[in-house]
């Protein structure tokens, strides 16, 4: 795999099939990460046993454990030695569509990976693929390019409950989604922290 810009290769994977476990989705949404230039990016503060995935090589899964209960994963994209990734936001489930609905409970197939921690239920995806290689026809989860898809259906905008100096929205309109897909996650501003008094 041919490392990228985190922002180019966000918009490339959007139409991409993502495989796992017996499900198949079309990627509708995504985030780009800059890695050590990003606030916003897990690498900000450099490398650590948590995020050594995102340091390449490329094409490979970063997953990682939020709010003590969800997995969420990150394609690979830069250089090895520099920080960079994009994270899956959600997805259209293609096939396997019955496995997604017993994995996740639902019969409510626009939700069935409608944002980051759901997609990674609906693959089969747990903290225990990370590093992965998404491009070994031996993995147990792939990654398929397609066709890229149209710029005009592709929009921007701020990245999901990311907050930073200056604020995140301005400085990293780095969320991409297809125009009108409704597997698309809601946007949800971050909310900002307030500081104890005393």
């Amino acid at each position: 795999m041919t490392a990228a810009d985190s922002r180019t290769t966000a918009r490339r994977l959007l139409g991409a099939h993502l495989l796992g476990r017996g499900v198949s989705l079309r990627i509708t949404e995504v985030e780009a990460y800059a890695g050590e230039a990003d606030p916003g990016s897990h690498a900000f503060r450099g490398k650590t046993p948590r995020n050594e995935v995102m340091f390449g090589p490329p094409g490979h899964l970063y997953c990682y454990f939020t709010y003590g209960m969800h997995t969420c994963c990150n394609y690979v994209c830069s250089e090895p030695g520099e920080a960079g990734a994009v994270l899956i936001r959600a997805g259209e489930v293609i096939d396997g569509i019955e496995l997604a609905r017993e994995r996740r409970h639902t019969d409510k197939d626009r939700e069935l990976a409608r944002g980051p921690a759901r997609l990674t239920v609906a693959l089969g995806i747990s903290l225990s693929d990370n590093g992965t290689d998404l491009h070994d026809d031996a993995s147990p989860l792939r990654l398929d390019w397609q066709d890229p898809f149209p710029a005009e259906r592709i929009l921007s905008g701020p990245r999901v409950g990311v907050s930073g100096p200056g604020g995140d929205g301005e400085r990293f309109p780095w969320r991409f989604w297809i125009d009108a897909d409704p597997t698309v996650s809601p946007y949800r501003p971050a909310k900002p922290r307030r500081r104890r008094a005393g």
